[in-house]
């Protein structure tokens, strides 16, 4: 079994030779065998093919995920003892830059941080493979076997071709063919037209803040959301901006990327399907406006952009730009950043907190961090209705002390609405 890498998935596995890891920890109540865990697993790739998967390039220097028919390679397991609640964070960061060996596979391993009471355990997948929707299944499949072994997980049906993304139909329409052959055209040129500099910025110490709102706060702030008429993602939006704001001053850009799940939009990509494609949005704040002013504002421009997405368009495009992914990298590797922050909310995290043998504590905000560029992210989500937030960034980028301040601007502006 194999298939080729799409033109995202090389972006995000480059070469092979630099780290870009997703990185997602839970912090479990309970005792645990290592033959179960290791078990749990093997069932794991039972299910999904591609966690058996390396990377492999054809003659024409073209990589594909290959799939042994046998399962031959096993999930690293990594054990370390644990001696604080912080533990999770260092081996974390540990994990940001820790190399998979994408040519000899798998592109997933496992920390546990073994207590007698308390456990972390640290999923840690390469971004090419999956996306979050994608690792927070595959987290949610692993707990459940944790649990019990024999329990039923099904089996994945891969993706292994284009056709298994987007519908014949639309990938025989002239029009669009037409349209994505123009555009992926007009982009190879204007990357080899637009000059790049050849010089890195030194991206010097990564780093993470995290922090959880009280869950009385997350419940106030999801009522003032609804009452407004606006997401929370929305107000998060604004209220990271206005932060950015107060704190970069000169060096503020007044912009964020957002991104989207794409299953929203194509159905044929199933909740557990291994993918690491996404979809991208960009929105600004407006300093004119009051915060829920300016967040209803917001609202319009991403419904009016998000009703404007069109995946299959944009990976069909893609794919006829493949002759100018070098270029693509440069101009993200060297450029200058133009956005503040990506902001990435995974929303409420449907696992349970009770199991037969454990429970689950907490789940972290997952965080990521790659060697395109500018790394600044913050990462929330919900689980059992509070807000959990991973601020990654890196000093050449973002000193820790602005970023220490952006974090308290920011909880200072929620704590007043």
């Amino acid at each position: 079994m194999k298939r080729k890498l799409l033109f995202a998935e090389r972006m995000l596995h480059g070469n092979g030779e630099a780290p870009f890891n997703a990185v997602i920890p839970i912090k479990l109540k309970g005792s645990f065998e290592i033959e179960n865990l290791r078990y749990a697993l093997r069932r794991l790739q039972e299910k999904h093919p591609f966690l058996n998967a390396f990377v492999m390039d054809d003659q024409k220097s073209r990589p594909w995920f290959v799939v042994s028919e046998k399962i031959e390679l096993q999930i690293p397991l990594r054990i370390v003892a644990r001696t604080t609640d912080d533990d999770w964070k260092t081996e974390s960061m540990n994990e940001w830059s820790t190399l998979f060996d994408t040519r000899s596979g798998p592109l997933m391993r496992l920390v546990w941080i073994k207590g007698e009471e308390f456990s972390e355990f640290i999923m840690v997948i390469h971004h090419c493979l999956c996306d979050g929707g994608s690792a927070m299944a595959i987290l949610a499949e692993l707990l459940l076997l944790l649990d019990d072994g024999s329990i039923e997980i099904g089996k994945e049906d891969p993706i292994l071709r284009i056709e298994d993304i987007i519908p014949v139909s639309v990938l025989n329409n002239k029009k669009k063919i037409i349209k994505a052959k123009l555009i992926g055209g007009v982009a190879i040129l204007f990357l080899w037209l637009i000059p790049v500099k050849k010089k890195l910025i030194e991206r010097k110490r990564d780093y993470m803040i995290h922090w959880k709102l009280e869950k009385e706060l997350s419940d106030r702030l999801i009522h003032k959301c609804k009452t407004e008429g606006v997401t929370v993602n929305t107000a998060l939006c604004v209220a990271v901006l206005n932060a950015f704001k107060e704190v970069r001053k000169e060096n503020f850009h007044n912009k964020i990327s957002l991104p989207v799940d794409i299953r929203r939009f194509a159905p044929k990509i199933k909740r557990d399907n291994i993918f690491a494609f996404g979809l991208m949005l960009v929105v600004s704040a407006d300093k004119d406006l009051g915060f829920f002013a300016d967040a209803k504002r917001m609202q319009e421009d991403i419904d009016k952009k998000t009703t404007k997405l069109d995946p299959y368009e944009t990976i069909m495009m893609m794919e006829e730009s493949h002759s100018s992914l070098n270029n693509f990298t440069n101009f993200l590797k060297y450029g200058k950043s133009s956005n503040d922050c990506m902001f990435s909310n995974l929303g409420r995290v449907d696992i349970p907190y009770l199991y037969k043998n454990f429970a689950v504590e907490t789940i972290f905000s997952p965080s990521v961090i790659g060697p395109l560029g500018n790394t600044t992210t913050l990462v929330t989500s919900t689980y059992l209705g509070q807000m959990d937030f991973t601020f990654i960034a890196s000093e050449g980028f973002i000193p820790y002390n602005e970023a220490q301040a952006i974090k308290e601007k920011m909880m200072e502006i929620l704590n007043e609405l």
